[in-house]
């Protein structure tokens, strides 16, 4: 597979007489056959999902084994494009790392990544809060994937309600986002202080964090669907990746 980029150099390469007509059209032909998608059989690669949405096909990595992973994985690299590969274990990694030297595993995120494509940066900053230490794994699943995407990112962690002077403490750099992601379990009461606190979008995740009264983060999520606070969209439960592609998109209009 080539990614667009490279159809474009192949093609600037011929203008220019450095590359035979012949063997670019070979080169060519072979690309087309498998545009738009790559059939492995048990995965069509969207080779073209960054043309029409601006980032890659990311793979989910549940229920997915290591080598599935990893052949997936190796069609979207072929391709050219920057791979992303969420909710990712490191037996996934491992196998990852044997068909793309050079990927990185982040444990904290369970996310692979390896960048591979110029990305438009976004015009501002995003914010990750986080109101506890227990939220970070869906934090850091949306940090990394908005940084990913080519957003500068501020974290806040541990800013929850119940000690709401360490949130107050942070307004500046509140006030100061483009966008603002919060993940909060429990009652998922930080969206809509946040929301209080600022005049730009509000993307709420709920994470799966709390006692049995929170039905693994339900509660939390319908707390939030029922902000009182303007501006407060929600995704699901424990969803930093949606979180991160809508902030995303906000970021770079």
């Amino acid at each position: 597979m080539t990614s667009t980029k490279h159809l474009q150099e192949l093609l600037d390469r011929v203008a220019r007489g450095e590359v035979d007509p012949n063997t670019a059209r070979e080169e060519l032909l072979e690309v087309l056959r498998a545009q738009p998608y790559e059939d492995l059989g048990m995965a069509r690669v969207d080779h073209h999902r960054s043309v029409r949405q601006g980032f890659p096909e990311v793979v989910l990595g549940l229920g997915k084994t290591p080598a599935q992973i990893a052949t997936i994985a190796a069609a979207i690299v072929k391709g050219g494009s920057t791979l992303l590969v969420t909710r990712a274990s490191e037996a996934s990694y491992q196998a990852v790392l044997a068909v793309v030297p050079g990927a990185t595993y982040y444990a904290d995120a369970a996310l692979i990544t390896f960048p591979q494509q110029d990305v438009t940066r976004g015009k501002g900053t995003i914010v990750v809060a986080a109101a506890g230490t227990s939220d970070l794994p869906v934090a850091e699943e949306a940090a990394r994937t908005a940084e990913l995407m080519g957003n500068d990112v501020t974290r806040l962690y541990d800013v929850g309600v119940a000690g709401l002077h360490r949130l107050l403490g942070e307004r500046a750099r509140l006030t100061a986002a483009r966008v603002i992601i919060v993940v909060a379990g429990m009652e998922g009461a930080l969206p809509s202080v946040v929301a209080g606190l600022v005049d730009v979008p509000v993307i709420a995740v709920p994470t799966s964090i709390g006692y049995g009264a929170s039905f693994g983060g339900i509660a939390a999520l319908l707390g939030m669907l029922n902000s009182c606070a303007s501006g407060v969209s929600v995704v699901n439960i424990d969803n930093g990746f949606g979180a991160a592609a809508m902030a995303s998109l906000i970021n770079h209009l």
